[in-house]
């Protein structure tokens, strides 16, 4: 489980570890939620741990990983199912949990759009039905596809199945001759008993154990997902249209017209959507709809705002995977008590010594919790990490009754200690100054929340967890090489991997091997040999996936892709990071120009490089690889593809947001600052020192007028 430090009192080594953490528990939650249809994780959990991942990412921009929840949607098809590729993705919305969050969203739009405070904006609100996205094709008024989100750019074919729905029409009149439309498939709650009622009643006549859904939801996607059309059909499925994708004409000029036109057309849409001119207005339905949750026969878990002005939408635009003119302000989550019965510690890949409260088992919101993050050694005496008062003051002690809160953390947290039933025997807790995992001393440098093993590669919890991080979906995401396999891999006798270079020696050591794999548990033929495949598959790699794979500290997903893209090749990299002395010297200051490399983490790449046992470490993977070169991002015809662009002054015909935006669609690389690597600067008025050093560089300048006609948007 991962650690769960208060986001403000992370390390950058914390951050990645918990980061890495986070995307294998979320990726599974996708997969169980919309392959398999049986979600580990309730809504509210996953929303909290996206938040968490959210706030850390926010926080530690450059650790942000390739496989970063943040960037996936949905989960890959179900083998079972046709493939759809979707001509407009299927994007996911940003979520929002306070009414702080909403105000947020709303100036975060208007600052984008470049409003003035005079003007005017307004957005739409509806309930966010909590069921399974469903894309709808029709061509010349007919229903010619239907398909689920998937992964939200290839979706399952359900077409059969979704004409069986009576909520969608399959043909319809006065449509545009291309029209997608986009909704929630749902099932009632009087719908949903009945449902389990029948299912228990032929279980009784056949005495078998009853197969029941666990909520609506689960019951509404196991049902549009069969892959007999006829069980579909005799499930009791609704549907709201609220979106769409490709159309070959527009549908109306604003989003509460276009949803009106698909009511028109013969879709159900929610009665409850509503326009709002402010955050307040929004805030204010949100909370008559919350007021009204109990009573409408159908799970909603939040409300969905959107800009409802569509040319504002496209000038806002989109993120990777979610749009920037939408988010969802979801419900809040729950507290209970519980017993607090002991206090472990975990030890992380970088050393770090994190304590985990293990709880009497309590349902909080719909989920059982037996573990909750105490973060770290400030937080147990009832301080931060600067010394100032958190809880009242109050300790946390083995024995005691505690409030557990599951809100935005990757497990629950402790809110409070109830002092009044603490047992009179109670004693403070002593946080270890020695690691529990192979005894080194536990040091807490200065300025640093956390308590680290200096125990490095002797330290077994360190080894394990960097092995685990490197064959980790972001890393090098070997198939059948997980976080188990690693696990069991490291402590065996006579198979072992002890660092990385190990796994790729795996086929060679097997075949000289008294005990071969296939004969041990677990394996046959088939299965080792599939594994040695796969290890074999991931000796070419690319060269961001191999610097990230090293887990070096302060370097995350995000960053390590920017310096690859930087040195573009295995050797410059090396050669630099081999030649260059921290805190001075040319090789040095080429590492600081890398946009998001600050002197952190060029220090942590250079030391790396220059400590003999990692280097040697290194050395011995690297002579297994080969190692690709970084990729260019932009295609040939754009006029600024794979230039450094640096906007300076003030942005008269667009915010700097959106110059940035469009710099980066084009294949252009946005730094902040000017250097020797700078291609380009655009400078509006009010430029000052960026645009002195450009000319001392004789870096070539030009203004707004000159960017957009350079981009052919004037």
């Amino acid at each position: 489980m991962a650690s769960s430090i208060p986001v403000s009192h992370l390390s950058e080594e914390q951050a990645r570890e918990e980061l890495a953490d986070l995307a294998v528990i979320l990726a599974q939650a996708n997969t169980d939620y919309h392959t398999a249809d049986r979600p580990t994780l309730t809504d509210a959990d996953y929303d909290r741990l996206k938040r968490r991942n959210a706030e850390i990412e926010a926080r530690f921009p450059s650790l942000k990983r390739v496989d970063s929840p943040s960037e996936q949607i949905g989960a890959a098809v179900s083998d079972g199912f046709g493939k759809v590729s979707h001509a407009v993705r299927m994007l996911s919305l940003g979520n929002a949990f306070t009414d702080d969050d909403v105000v947020d969203f709303c100036d975060r739009v208007r600052k984008y759009l470049g409003l003035r405070d005079s003007e005017t904006i307004a957005f739409t609100a509806e309930p966010k039905i909590d069921g399974l996205s469903l894309s709808l094709r029709y061509e010349n008024g007919q229903l010619v596809q239907a398909a689920t989100r998937g992964d939200g750019e290839i979706g399952e074919n359900v077409t059969e199945n979704a004409k069986t729905i009576a909520d969608v029409p399959q043909v319809l009149q006065g449509a545009p001759d291309v029209l997608e439309v986009r909704g929630e498939v749902y099932m009632s709650h009087a719908d949903f008993e009945a449902l389990n009622a029948a299912q228990a009643e032929r279980a009784a006549a056949t005495g078998k154990e009853p197969r029941l859904f666990a909520n609506p939801r689960n019951a509404a996607a196991g049902s549009l997902r069969q892959l007999d059309s006829s069980i579909t059909r005799n499930r009791p499925l609704k549907f709201f249209a609220y979106a769409w994708g490709e159309v070959s004409e527009p549908l109306a000029p604003t989003q509460f017209e276009a949803i009106a036109r698909l009511k028109a057309l013969g879709f159900s849409t929610n009665p409850l959507t509503r326009r709002c001119d402010t955050a307040e207005a929004l805030i204010q339905h949100y909370h008559q709809i919350e007021d009204q949750r109990a009573d409408l026969g159908y799970d909603i878990d939040g409300v969905v705002y959107k800009v409802d002005d569509l040319t504002l939408q496209g000038r806002l635009g989109f993120r990777s995977t979610t749009p920037r003119w939408a988010i969802a302000h979801k419900f809040p989550a729950e507290l209970a008590w519980t017993w607090l019965q002991d206090i472990d510690i975990q030890v992380g890949r970088t050393g770090a010594l994190s304590p985990v409260a293990r709880l009497q088992p309590v349902t909080v919101g719909g989920v059982v919790v037996s573990n909750a993050t105490l973060h770290n050694e400030d937080y147990i005496i009832g301080r931060d990490s600067k010394g100032e008062v958190i809880r009242d003051g109050k300790d946390i002690r083995i024995g005691d009754w505690v409030q557990v809160y599951r809100a935005g953390d990757v497990i629950p947290k402790i809110a409070d200690v109830d002092l009044a039933k603490r047992p009179e025997d109670s004693k403070p807790y002593v946080f270890p100054s020695r690691c529990p995992q192979c005894g080194s001393d536990a040091i807490r440098e200065e300025g640093d929340a956390v308590r680290r093993c200096v125990g490095g590669i002797i330290c077994p919890a360190q080894a394990v967890e960097k092995l685990k991080h490197f064959v980790s979906r972001g890393a090098f995401d070997i198939d059948g090489l997980g976080a188990k396999q690693i696990e069991m891999f490291y402590t065996d006798e006579s198979l072992p991997i002890k660092e990385p270079a190990d796994i790729f020696t795996l086929r060679a050591r097997d075949s000289q091997s008294l005990t071969r794999l296939k004969d041990r548990e677990g394996y046959g033929d088939k299965s080792a040999s599939n594994l040695f495949d796969a290890i074999d598959e991931k000796r070419s790699i690319p060269l961001g996936k191999l610097l990230f794979g090293l887990g070096i500290r302060h370097v995350g997903e995000s960053a390590s892709n920017l310096i690859a893209n930087h040195f573009g090749s295995w050797q410059q990299l090396e050669d630099a990071l081999t030649s260059a002395t921290v805190g001075e010297g040319a090789a040095w200051e080429d590492l600081l120009s890398v946009d998001g490399v600050g002197a952190v983490m060029a220090a942590s790449l250079v030391t790396t490089f220059h400590q003999e046992q990692e280097r040697a470490s290194i050395d011995r993977l690297v002579a297994q690889l080969e190692i690709r070169n970084a990729e260019k991002r932009a295609s040939a015809d754009s006029p600024v593809a794979g230039q450094t662009v640096v906007f300076t002054g003030t942005l008269e015909k667009m915010t700097r947001a959106e110059a940035k935006a469009r710099a980066e669609s084009l294949g252009a690389k946005v730094a902040g600052s000017v250097s020797g690597k700078t291609d380009l600067l655009v400078a509006g008025p009010g430029a000052g020192s960026k645009a002195k050093k450009a000319e001392s560089l004789g870096v070539k300048t030009i203004d707004e007028d000159g960017w957009l006609a350079l981009i052919g948007d004037l």
